[in-house]
């Protein structure tokens, strides 16, 4: 008797992040499974791939207001990315504002580059 039947296994990334792994931020993780039962081991199943070690960026640095593109209606706004991406490209910035001690809102997003 053959039941089809899915499996997950969820593995945490501090695992992976560890000896002896040691794998990096943005590196593609490999796996080949072996099915078990009490007759024995079954053949190393292909090798699959399609998970990737990411988590969130680090916040942009070097915040400032660009006085040279100010004009009488509107304010432009400089940033650079951090060093660190979490392992994925940045694909989006949101800039929130507040007046001095106010509470922030969200002014724009979908902001590309």
């Amino acid at each position: 008797m053959t039941t089809s039947l899915t499996t997950t296994c969820t593995i945490p990334v501090a695992s992976l992040r560890a000896s002896p792994f040691s794998l990096e931020w943005g590196s593609s993780v490999y796996a080949k499974v072996v099915a078990i039962n009490s007759y024995g081991n079954s053949l190393v199943s292909n090798e699959g791939n399609g998970a990737i070690i990411t988590t969130t960026p680090d916040a942009p640095i070097n915040l400032t207001e660009n006085t040279l593109l100010r004009t009488k209606s509107t304010i432009s706004l400089t940033w650079s990315q951090a060093a660190f991406n979490g392992g994925a490209i940045v694909i989006d910035f949101r800039i929130s504002i507040a007046q001095s001690g106010g509470d922030y809102s969200v002014l724009a997003s979908n902001i590309a580059s």
